[in-house]
């Protein structure tokens, strides 16, 4: 009974703690989009791309599922057209695009 509620109190504890870093890990990925990809994409909840045919990273949950896009991300995603440059990110970079791309499908 003790070793459950010990469990109980420390789950609890726990809580507030990952959504916090949660959302501290989309506003990180939300400054990344903004920073690296906003010149040709619309990262936000609403605008359209400055550049026509750069998808609104608000639709990439359409087109696939955003999780399978972290190996991308981290070897280098490239292209078939050529105004996009190869973009690579770090393992953190990668976490917190992906919870902020995983943000806007709501």
């Amino acid at each position: 009974m003790r070793l459950t509620l010990f469990a109980l109190l420390v789950a609890a504890s726990c809580a507030p703690a990952g959504e916090e870093a949660s959302a501290q890990s989309v506003a990180q990925g939300e400054r990344l989009a903004q920073t690296r990809c906003a010149a040709c994409h619309a990262v936000g909840r609403t605008g359209a791309s400055p550049r026509g045919n750069a998808p609104a990273f608000r639709d990439l949950h359409n087109r696939y599922p955003v999780d399978q896009l972290a190996e991308s991300l981290a070897e280098g995603i490239v292209t078939g057209h050529p105004d996009m440059p190869e973009a690579s990110f770090d393992q953190a970079e990668v976490a917190s695009l992906i919870a902020y791309l995983r943000s806007l499908e709501r």
